[in-house]
């Protein structure tokens, strides 16, 4: 790894678990400079003559064009490759890959959908490898946005490490095959006083090893039914089935349409409830909903961007 950096900066992005209380406050510190650089000036040149790699064997438009959007705001380039146009058709291996890219660029965001795969292209990359979503595993650019949503539509201060915060986060959904409830929930867990509650069909509840490895960090979580979601949190973070982790349609099909926010159950709901959703959506949250000041989902999507202006910000400068 020839061309890391040998400083006291982190080489990859690859777990929430991994990343320091002071490294994640700085870069929601940055993502909130940079949303202001954005909204006053459009981006600038800091990038410039650097290039990105968005490395994609799943679909995706909200981390893949936001990504690249955050290169390009900066300054910088971009080139993607998807299994469908690359050699990885031909049957490359995701190592050769990997280090093909390294090749001609200075960053690596890789989307895969076996879960391990970020690290195993950080242990052959001489640049650094960002993880954005490896299978039913973690999907640490996306925590980084939703505390980031989190700390923005709550007011939160950036001193929420150490301050108690009495507050209620649920999670709604599939929550087995969702990697984004599992990255959050351990940035969730570094925070003192907070509440986690889950609400899910049994077959996709959070699985044992996060509730028992939360709860041996003193994380108080609790198991709710859909109106208790509703009438508890503070924050509502849903989740639509992933149809592509069902073992069969019939499977999914019997889950399907099981929970649905909408504008007649959230008037049991706090006022000032802060709904969120990692998107894309099926039909657990109805349109009828969009309007209402306490839907989040679409600001959280926008604040995806201004976390990825800092993460690029951070690895390249």
């Amino acid at each position: 790894n020839k061309r890391l950096r040998n400083s006291d900066k982190i080489d990859h992005l690859l777990s929430i678990k991994t990343l320091t209380n002071d490294f994640i406050s700085s870069i929601l510190s940055k993502a909130s400079d940079m949303k202001t650089l954005v909204e006053t000036k459009g981006g600038d040149d800091r990038l410039k003559s650097k290039v990105l790699a968005c490395v994609f064997y799943e679909p995706s438009t909200r981390t893949s064009c936001s990504f690249q959007a955050a290169m390009l705001r900066l300054g910088g380039s971009v080139i993607t490759i998807n299994d469908s146009h690359s050699s990885i058709k031909k049957g490359e291996t995701l190592e050769d890959t990997i280090q093909t890219v390294a090749s001609y660029c200075d960053v690596t965001v890789l989307r895969h959908p076996v879960k391990g795969s970020a690290n195993i292209a950080a242990s052959v990359s001489e640049i650094p490898v960002i993880n954005a979503g490896d299978g039913v595993g973690e999907h640490p650019t996306q925590a980084l946005l939703d505390l980031f949503t989190i700390q923005s539509e709550m007011g939160l201060s950036n001193s929420f490490f150490t301050a108690t915060t009495n507050k209620t986060v649920a999670f709604l959904g599939d929550l087995k095959n969702g990697r984004t409830v599992h990255s959050l929930v351990y940035l969730l867990a570094r925070i003192p006083g907070i509440n986690i509650i889950y609400c899910s069909p049994p077959e996709v509840s959070i699985p044992a090893e996060i509730f028992e490895e939360l709860k041996e960090l003193g994380v108080s979580q609790g198991l709710k039914s859909l109106q208790e979601v509703i009438e508890l949190a503070d924050v509502l973070y849903v989740t639509r089935l992933q149809k592509e982790r069902f073992s069969s349609e019939e499977e999914y099909n019997n889950l399907k349409g099981s929970y649905c926010i909408n504008s007649e159950i959230m008037k049991s709901a706090k006022p000032n409830l802060v709904v969120m959703h990692p998107l894309p959506r099926n039909e657990e949250i109805s349109i009828d909903f969009d309007s209402d000041p306490r839907a989040a989902y679409f600001r959280q999507m926008k604040n995806g961007m201004y976390v990825r202006m800092a993460l690029l910000d951070y690895f390249l400068l």
